[in-house]
């Protein structure tokens, strides 16, 4: 479930009827939309993991290859307590259309295991990921299916993953997993991708409504590390970051944020404060505490949710007061929130293109760990902006032309990519014709 408590019970069903009704106004041929309605595979398991007392507790696991017909399964793992396999299946459709969008040669794949990550020593957590990987090597692999961190995992636990892998098929394979540490065949920039990726859809965006960086106001709800490095980078542009929040709560001021300040506070004190920070000394600052519902409602220019998904829905929407929605997080926006933010002229940036820069490096560490040649922190990010870039003006200029949303935009480029690749191969209208 999302942080502001709506249920995932129905996500993918929610997801599917979007690429479904998406897909029917642009066009894209029956067969096609009926190979996106369900995942190529799903497997579950129960993880046995040895807890620190000695007893064996057992964690529900998932893993979704959802659509391959642009190239291998990509997709993160999430260990979060609210995982379910509907939560799973919409991720992978998400990760699909994501891949497509912006041109990588990957279908969509996702993960999970219903855990409370937090309660769990570090000797546990590294059971419980290895454990995954032993329950899941013969669904992954380098060309199948390539897992990468997500909600509540991180560069450690995709190294137990790799290291666990290769100790089960006796080969080095470090193009199993991306994400790891750099010692492990990382790739510089994968920890500030999404963020820097979103960041760049935003500038593009700013350039062609021409926004003013110095009067634009922007809330961001998730400081994670994705939603950190989001603020971090607008702060830097000169954008005026008021709001941000986490899973605890926000907090607001009208003046704006030292993004940095927030976040080493935050990791030293566990608290989201505001303060400013210089040379080690910091100071509190003037500003209010909100919830997490107070800061999506702020009369904002930007607002970026960066949490969970359905954060935004048909009972909160009418209170959504943003001209311009980023949507940094995987689904904050359900299919019922689309229509009446497009109706009042709310411009949002989807997530299967806002959000995907993290997969794009993702498919850059890919890249390197297959050649064997690493490649430097300004090459990743010269490579992403040109990625991002490209992947922004063809859904706007798809978008100008046909008078529809951004994320119907995205949808209708990503879907005829995935209609492309699957007419190569044969469908009933070549078929007919022959």
């Amino acid at each position: 479930m999302s942080e502001a408590g709506t249920s995932t019970s129905n996500v993918f069903t929610d997801a599917v009827a979007r690429m479904v009704q998406i897909g029917e106004a642009a066009g894209i041929d029956a067969e096609i939309i009926d190979a996106l309605r369900q995942p190529r595979a799903t497997v579950a398991a129960a993880l046995p993991v040895r807890m620190d007392d000695g007893s064996t507790r057992y964690f529900e696991a998932f893993r979704c290859r959802y659509n391959d017909a642009l190239g291998p399964a990509k997709g993160g793992i999430r260990f979060h307590p609210n995982v379910s396999i509907e939560e799973v299946r919409a991720l992978a459709l998400w990760m699909t259309i994501k891949c497509s969008v912006v041109g990588l040669p990957y279908g969509g794949g996702k993960g999970g295991v219903i855990v409370d990550p937090k309660k769990l020593s570090r000797l546990e957590l590294e059971r419980l990921s290895r454990a995954y990987m032993r329950a899941m090597a013969d669904f992954l692999g380098p060309d199948v299916d390539i897992p990468a961190p997500d909600v509540y995992t991180n560069a450690r636990i995709m190294g137990w993953m790799a290291d666990e892998y290769q100790a089960i098929t006796r080969r080095k394979s470090p193009a199993v997993i991306t994400g790891k540490p750099i010692e492990l065949g990382g790739s510089l920039g994968r920890d500030e991708a999404t963020g820097r990726g979103a960041f760049i859809v935003i500038e593009a965006y700013a350039e062609r409504v021409g926004l003013d960086r110095a009067q634009t106001t922007v809330a961001v709800q998730g400081f994670g590390n994705a939603g950190y490095h989001v603020a971090r980078l607008l702060q830097a542009a000169g954008y005026r970051v008021v709001a941000v929040s986490d899973s605890k709560g926000g907090i607001y001021s009208e003046a704006g944020f030292d993004i940095d300040s927030l976040y080493t506070t935050k990791h030293e004190s566990r608290l989201l404060k505001g303060v400013y920070c210089e040379n080690g000394i910091c100071e509190l600052v003037d500003h209010d505490t909100i919830s997490n519902e107070d800061l999506l409602e702020l009369d904002v220019d930007i607002l970026v949710p960066a949490a969970l998904e359905g954060v935004i829905r048909a009972d909160n929407v009418d209170r959504i007061r943003a001209r311009t929605i980023a949507e940094v997080a995987n689904g904050p926006l359900t299919s019922a929130a689309d229509a009446p933010l497009f109706d009042r002229g709310v411009t949002v940036l989807p997530d299967v293109l806002t959000n995907a820069g993290g997969v794009t490096v993702s498919y850059f560490e890919w890249v390197q760990n297959k050649q064997g040649y690493p490649w430097t922190l300004d090459e990743v990010r010269t490579r992403l902006a040109d990625v991002m870039n490209k992947a922004f003006d063809q859904m706007w200029a798809y978008k100008t032309e046909h008078g529809v949303s951004a994320r119907a935009a995205a949808y209708a480029v990503s879907m005829q990519r995935i209609a492309n690749a699957i007419s190569a191969g044969g469908t009933r209208a070549w078929f007919r014709a022959s």
